[in-house]
């Protein structure tokens, strides 16, 4: 598959899930973390923020609202999404939060446009993750901050269910990164880790979208499925995943 085809699962796939709408936010919000991260990304007046792959808004929303001096916009290729957001912007009258669209590989910015990029739950269906770090760089100030939250395998799984798991709902899912290798990729482009911390996900998925989810546990060793939490209920799937918050600076 090529990255324009994946890109297109993707999207196919987001939409889906925006369509299926309470259970999408069921898998996905957590407002302790939310809170953590907001937290632990300081953020100043006069900032121009982007929200990379930002969804329905989850960060971009509560980062506008918080800080009225700063440009905040969110970046995404689900049109559905998007539309959504901009009406919700418009409804609560936030003035300092726009929402745009691209084609999922060349950033529609210039560089240095930004003084902080932030992305949550969506690096890994990125098809060509060194582009779009390179992209994240482009557009990023030098001595400014990228702000990257995303699910990790286990430390056990060196073969990754997490990834075949995954995988099993068809919206392009490509890949779990470790924290070293976030690092080495972030660290080609000139950004290096000035400080993370670590949260879990409990990731709930629906059997009627994991055709094939029992040969994937034939496929793996029951020890690293079990390190995971999993759990299957008549309708469902759980496991819970780690998940990587790293803040990194450009130099």
């Amino acid at each position: 598959m090529d990255i324009k085809e994946s890109i297109n699962d993707t999207r196919q796939g987001f939409e889906e899930s925006f369509a299926a709408g309470d259970f999408y936010n069921r898998q996905t919000q957590d407002s302790e973390h939310l809170g953590r991260i907001l937290g632990f990304v300081k953020i100043s007046d006069g900032m121009r923020i982007l929200d990379l792959g930002t969804g329905s808004g989850y960060l971009s929303f509560p980062i506008a609202k918080n800080n009225p001096g700063c440009d905040v916009i969110g970046l995404d290729i689900v049109n559905a999404a998007l539309e959504a957001n901009r009406a919700r912007a418009k409804e609560e009258g936030i003035k300092n939060l726009s929402f745009v669209n691209y084609d999922g590989i060349d950033f529609p910015f210039e560089v240095d446009s930004f003084d902080l990029v932030v992305t949550r739950y969506a690096l890994h269906h990125f098809p060509d993750i060194e582009h779009s770090i390179g992209e994240v760089s482009r557009v990023l100030k030098k001595g400014d901050l990228f702000f990257i939250s995303d699910p990790c395998p286990n430390e056990c799984d060196t073969e990754r269910f997490v990834d075949d798991y995954m995988r099993l709902k068809k919206d392009g899912h490509i890949k779990f990164y470790t924290q070293k290798e976030w690092v080495d990729i972030c660290g080609k482009y000139g950004m290096h880790m000035a400080d993370s911390f670590e949260s879990t996900i409990r990731f709930p998925k629906k059997k009627d979208t994991a055709i094939g989810y029992e040969e994937v546990l034939r496929k793996h060793d029951k020890a690293i499925i079990a390190s995971y939490d999993f759990v299957e209920t008549e309708t469902e799937l759980y496991v819970t995943e780690r998940v990587n918050n790293i803040l990194f600076v450009k130099q």
